[in-house]
């Protein structure tokens, strides 16, 4: 039984999609945070791993919708849609004459067709490599990819068409058609700048789907005003960006899909359910995955540093009182762990309440 409410002090578990989270008051009863979406830059991450509050996002969720519109991204600015149009649009109030002005006008839109081009994605994750397959068994595109960390599940889901590259510039260097699906951290912010746009071939076309910040702006414009790039497609419009010829800019419109949104708020719902009443962890940001179902008998969860020696006292809590620890998992995550212990009861308060004062231990969550 839950009780849903917007405006609650002490939440167990918080849903949301945008809201601004870095100035709210996370509570001492706050077990978990989910997010419908894959982005979490409004959520702060390294507070919420300090007080062992999980947090979760749902990748793939929002994949097809995200993906389908990089597709018409594609088009859109390859074939100068949005300036087309946006210049059709001032031929309001010519009367008769609108036939003749398109056919006069026209001209200057003239853009290249995809077929038998090559489209270079870098980052092949769940909308990466839906991307990659719609590009090469529908618009008969050769297309090769790039992601040094694929998964095996996105990995198997690619088309035999997609070409796979040793090097992000070896997919810079033949692609026509580039576009990014990596996450926005601070490596790679701002790294799409004059060094590795001179990489790319000349007169292509850069999308961006992942956040405006992997671009410098000025550098960009640069490339644009000098031909280097032939076109510039955003989701993530910006006031540099805005008004700049041979710039698409999308307003985020990635995800804004009713089907996607459904998806994400499932997914997020499902994660922040599974978490609160077994301590299963699935799509964590700050935490490793650990898969579970409900305990036999009592279970213990406990959030810790990855540090050495901090296994065996935890263990040592436990069987201080005389109990049976049936299975126990340790996963780690970067910075952060997670150890659960099965057991044949519940320890003691005192025993949780030792294990909370070890050094590194920010959480003990007890089920059963």
């Amino acid at each position: 039984m839950y009780t849903v409410a917007k405006e609650e002090p002490t939440p167990d578990g918080i849903l949301g999609r945008s809201a601004a989270m870095h100035d709210m008051e996370l509570g001492e009863n706050l077990q978990a945070i989910a997010r419908a979406g894959a982005g979490v830059n409004n959520i702060p991450i390294d507070k919420c791993s300090k007080q062992g509050i999980v947090v979760f996002n749902t990748p793939g969720a929002n994949a097809n919708a995200v993906a389908e519109l990089v597709i018409g991204g594609l088009i859109i600015g390859s074939r100068n849609v949005a300036a087309a149009t946006n210049w059709a649009a001032g031929l309001k109030g010519q009367g008769a004459d609108v036939p003749k002005l398109v056919e006069k006008g026209k001209g200057q839109f003239v853009g290249p067709e995809l077929r038998g081009k090559t489209l270079g994605v870098i980052g092949l994750g769940a909308i990466g490599a839906l991307v990659a397959n719609k590009a090469a068994r529908g618009l008969g595109m050769k297309v090769v990819g790039y992601d040094p960390f694929i998964s095996v599940e996105n990995a198997w889901s690619l088309s035999s068409g997609v070409g796979r590259a040793a090097s992000e510039d070896e997919v810079l260097a033949q692609a026509d058609y580039v576009t990014y699906h990596i996450p926005l951290n601070d490596k790679p912010r701002g790294s799409i700048d004059a060094a590795k746009i001179a990489k790319m071939k000349k007169g292509a076309y850069l999308l961006n789907f992942s956040r405006a910040e992997l671009v410098n702006a000025d550098d960009m414009k640069a490339a644009l005003a000098e031909g280097q790039l032939a076109g510039y497609v955003v989701d993530f419009p910006t006031d540099e960006m805005i008004g700049v010829e041979k710039v698409t800019c999308i307003p985020h419109l990635g995800a804004s899909t009713p089907e996607s949104e459904e998806n994400c708020a499932q997914m997020a719902a499902a994660e922040l359910r599974d978490y609160l009443e077994v301590g299963c962890i699935h799509n964590s940001v700050n935490l490793p995955e650990v898969q579970l179902t409900a305990p036999d008998a009592a279970r213990v969860l406990v959030i810790h540093e990855n540090i050495p020696n901090t296994v065996a006292p935890i263990s040592a809590c436990i069987s201080k009182e005389g109990i049976n620890i049936d299975t126990m998992i340790n996963k780690s995550k970067k910075d952060m762990a997670v150890t659960v212990m099965d057991l044949s009861e519940l320890p003691s308060e005192q025993a949780i309440a030792n294990i909370k004062r070890l050094p590194g231990v920010f959480r003990v969550r007890t089920f059963g």
